[in-house]
């Protein structure tokens, strides 16, 4: 992001949000570039908030073609003759994007996210990944980390009617205000890798069991090789029997994985619309504050189910 000033047809554009954040945040947002991978409801969500609010440039990334199944929480694509006309998600959610705010330029990269090298993503100043594989959060999130300048990285995913968000600044400056006056802040966050490898029996014994439950299923996605919510009632004994295995390697009590809620995981992987409007709003919150350098951010993990309608911010990392 460089030192360009807003245009004037920009500061007249976001008049009443550079009121509620300044000059300055407005005008890094402006100048920022970020990419989004895995376009679902939650994603979608997220991409209409800051494409809103006014980022410099949005990529979109999701070969896969419209289904009925994205038709049910993806609001960007119409509803009448596109399943099966051909556009993949991204170009469709690329043309109704674009229409919500022409001031920011809207493209999408073609591709695989796996195929992606370090080198892409340094054009980017914010990464999102949605819907991919724990291999794959893995691998983009550490390319993102290779990089000589800082790239936010950021995972989200929603199952049923609960969802999780993973949050990777590397070690990040900000400022917030406390009293009368700013306050210079730092923190320095684990990789996606790096948290999730933290056993379980040295975390603080109310960590969401949201949070277990995810890493299991996650888990079980890789050992039996399936895609992102490519799960169903079926498998729950086989991924019980693995949260037992888990949670015996790890010293932690079943109970902190209920049935019931690995159960609501694998038989519905379809996402809750408004959950996604939760998660999604959660995110473009957070991805502004990243941008701007301004307020606390969540460090580093965000868990919200509608059964219970909580929110839990966790720090989950060795510092």
């Amino acid at each position: 992001m460089n030192g360009e000033e807003l245009t004037e047809q920009e500061t007249a554009l976001y008049d009443r949000q550079i009121r509620v954040w300044g000059v300055d945040a407005q005008r890094r947002l402006s100048k920022s570039h970020v990419f989004v991978s895995g376009l679902k409801g939650t994603t979608v969500e997220f991409c209409k908030n800051i494409v809103l609010a006014g980022v410099g440039s949005l990529t979109l990334n999701d070969d896969n073609p419209v289904t009925e199944n994205a038709l049910a929480a993806n609001f960007l694509i119409p509803f009448d003759d596109n399943i099966g006309g051909g556009g993949s998600l991204a170009d469709l959610c690329c043309d109704s994007l674009k229409d919500f705010n022409p001031m920011v330029h809207v493209s999408v990269e073609k591709g695989d996210l796996s195929s992606f090298d370090v080198n892409f993503f340094e054009k980017f100043d914010v990464v999102v990944i949605s819907c991919c594989s724990l291999a794959a959060k893995k691998s983009v999130n550490e390319k993102c980390r290779k990089l000589s300048k800082r790239v936010a990285f950021y995972t989200v995913d929603c199952r049923d009617s609960c969802g999780e968000i993973f949050v990777d600044l590397q070690n990040y400056a900000y400022a917030k205000k406390k009293a009368d006056e700013t306050v210079e802040c730092q923190l320095l966050f684990p990789s996606f890798e790096e948290a999730i490898a933290i056993p379980w029996r040295s975390l603080p014994k109310r960590v969401s069991k949201l949070y277990f439950a995810m890493r299991v299923v996650e888990r079980f996605e890789e050992v039996e090789r399936r895609k992102p919510g490519e799960t169903s009632i079926e498998d729950l004994p086989n991924v019980l029997k693995l949260r037992n295995e888990l949670c015996l390697a790890h010293s932690l009590n079943e109970s902190q994985i209920p049935d019931s809620l690995l159960e609501r995981l694998v038989a519905s992987t379809k996402e809750f619309p408004p959950v996604s409007a939760v998660l999604g709003g959660i995110l473009g919150q957070e991805v502004i504050k990243a941008i701007s350098g301004k307020g606390d951010p969540l460090k580093n993990f965000f868990f919200f189910d509608s059964v219970d309608g909580k929110g839990l911010i966790e720090d989950i990392s060795t510092s």
